[in-house]
């Protein structure tokens, strides 16, 4: 089996980082929008995953915590996994139920679909249609929950509300699980749909599927002198993976794997600024050494225990981040189609 020189490949890989990098400074409007939503979301999220654990043991240290002169540690992991289990429980239970309550996001209106159920059940199903919220409209009320829930966090001063914040949350973390990539989809299939088969040759006739298996022929079909003028299209049989297939199925994967790998970048950069903000935080409100976890230093290298916690306010921080990103779904709510 042969091998494909190392400069191609390289050049293959450079190829795709400058399509990704064209690509990401002229986003298409909507997903664009997307991408910022899951920006400002994001700077949220961050220092719930990665410090909500700790900032519930926290909590059990400073307050709850008995004065026997015994090594916490133990009970600092165990209330910390307890909230975490509940909210992954919340999470997974969410992201099984909510779809089925939820409008898909490529609905009637954008895709000229109507959908016609049997007259006995039209009224009771156009009434569940009425009934469900949109998607953007959950995204949006998702970000509003954490941010409400997050808010609280610089007051308070016991494990049990800790936990029910931290769970409280699981249904928020399953929609920004779930809807960034949905909408994303959409718009790559509609931007797919609309892509031209301009490599295919010019000559080549347009087709009007009649069935699964026949098409009509919009071209000029071959002359007969024994044929009449009068008779009726060609219908021609074509196997299903013809040329124009392949192609927009390349299309679409290709459009896929481009436009996730930009929704990741804006997924990882928030993390960079949302540590780089934690670090501020740390550094201003918790100088110095731990004194949970350094014991054997001088008590005047700890930091004090009587103040706001560095970690809830990087959690209040993020509330308002979160605040912002529900903001931004306006912004995909109005961007054109």
């Amino acid at each position: 089996m042969s091998r494909k020189p190392r400069g191609s490949r390289d050049q293959g890989i450079l190829s795709i980082l400058s399509q990704i990098y064209s690509k990401t400074l002229h986003l298409p409007e909507r997903i664009q929008a997307i991408c910022w939503v899951q920006f400002w979301s994001w700077i949220g999220w961050f220092p719930f995953l990665f410090y909500g654990s700790t900032w519930v043991g926290e909590i059990y240290l400073r307050h709850e915590a008995p004065d026997t002169g015994k090594d916490a540690l133990t009970d600092v992991g165990r209330v910390g996994s307890t909230s975490y289990a509940i909210f992954s429980v919340i999470t997974f239970a969410s992201s099984i139920v909510l779809p089925w309550l939820v409008q898909s996001p490529d609905d009637r209106e954008k895709t000229g679909y109507t959908p016609r159920p049997p007259r006995r059940l039209q009224s009771f199903v156009q009434n569940l249609r009425v009934g469900k919220p949109t998607l953007l409209f959950v995204w949006a009320l998702a970000n509003l929950l954490f941010a409400g829930s997050m808010v609280f966090a610089p007051f308070v001063r016991s494990v049990f509300f800790a936990t029910v914040i931290i769970a409280f949350c699981g249904m928020p973390w399953a929609v920004a699980g779930w809807a960034p990539g949905a909408f994303l989809g959409v718009e790559v299939n509609r931007m797919s749909s609309a892509i031209p088969l301009s490599h295919l040759p010019s000559s080549t006739p347009s087709y009007h599927r009649l069935s699964n298996e026949a098409l009509e022929l919009d071209g000029p079909a071959p002359i007969d002198d024994d044929d009449d003028d009068t008779s009726p299209p060609r219908a021609l049989h074509l196997r299903h993976d013809s040329d124009a297939s392949v192609v927009a199925d390349a299309s679409t994967g290709e459009l896929s794997g481009i436009y996730l790998g930009i929704l990741n970048i804006y997924t990882t950069l928030p993390q960079f600024v949302s540590t780089g903000l934690s670090w501020l935080v740390f550094s201003l409100l918790e100088p110095g050494k731990s004194p949970e976890l350094a014991t054997h230093a001088h008590p005047s290298e700890h930091h004090s225990t009587e103040g706001v916690s560095g970690i809830a306010v990087c959690l209040f921080i993020g509330a308002v981040s979160a605040v912002g990103a529900a903001w931004a779904t306006r912004r995909l709510g109005s961007a054109g189609g």
